[in-house]
């Protein structure tokens, strides 16, 4: 017997989705090691990801809703959101590095210095989020798990990446120093 229908749309979806996924990855590195010139620094700023996976299913535990596919094409964009904020903390950290500055103080000051951007940027998403998710029309009702999915995968994530991205960047750098180099890059 096989299952037909609903139930294999949503399969196929769900397949597309994964092996979309996957290619999407690989680009984001890609793209990120180019950028970088560094096959490391996209390992930095792809580590928040999955605690923004994380948020996003806190958040429907905490409102009580089932992951969907709607959910998971808001995992989908919740990824390139998680991706630039980290990014933009790597790159202020090494344009800081290329000032001459030690690696704790570009760390440091680039956490002070990108801490409200990011800040700003994350409650703006999500509070412009909010609306949508007590929206009770039918209409909305169907976006809602996108939404949970990008809302509370945005807040949770910033947090950590404002602490994880930093630590991570200091680790690979005295990895590094241990043998013999000096930049990150």
């Amino acid at each position: 017997y096989t299952f037909e229908g609903a139930h294999r749309a949503q399969t196929n979806t769900m397949a597309g989705i994964r092996q979309g996924g996957i290619v999407a990855l690989v680009l984001i590195f890609s793209l990120l090691a180019l950028q970088f010139r560094s096959y490391l620094q996209p390992f930095i700023i792809m580590s928040a990801i999955p605690f923004g996976l994380v948020g996003a299913v806190l958040g429907h535990l905490l409102l009580g809703y089932n992951l969907s596919i709607i959910s998971v094409l808001g995992l989908v964009a919740l990824t390139g959101i998680v991706v630039n904020d980290s990014l933009i903390l790597v790159d202020f950290i090494n344009r800081a590095r290329d000032r001459g500055e030690s690696t704790i103080q570009a760390v440091l000051e680039s956490g002070v210095r990108r801490f409200r951007p990011i800040l700003l940027t994350t409650l703006t998403t999500f509070f412009g989020l909010l609306p949508m998710l007590f929206e009770q029309s039918l209409q909305a009702r169907f976006l809602i798990p996108m939404a949970i999915s990008l809302a509370f995968g945005v807040l949770f994530s910033t947090f950590v990446i404002l602490v994880l991205t930093p630590v991570l960047y200091v680790i690979l750098e005295d990895f590094k120093g241990l043998f013999g180099r000096k930049t990150v890059k």
